[in-house]
């Protein structure tokens, strides 16, 4: 139970980056405009895959 809320919890968090980064670009290297929004996207589904296989 605890695993999938973390997941969720990692998927917000991913989220809420992704929706700051095309309001205001995080100036951060490789995220300097706002259409790099989609290598949050790669990272988190990343995230996720490893939070899953270290689950099981």
């Amino acid at each position: 139970m605890i695993k999938g809320s973390m997941s969720k919890a990692l998927s917000l968090i991913i989220l809420a980056i992704m929706a700051l980064q095309l309001i205001k670009p995080l100036g951060l290297p490789g995220l300097r405009q706002r259409r790099d929004f989609w290598k949050l996207a790669v990272l988190a589904l990343a995230a996720i895959s490893i939070t899953a296989l270290l689950g099981h």
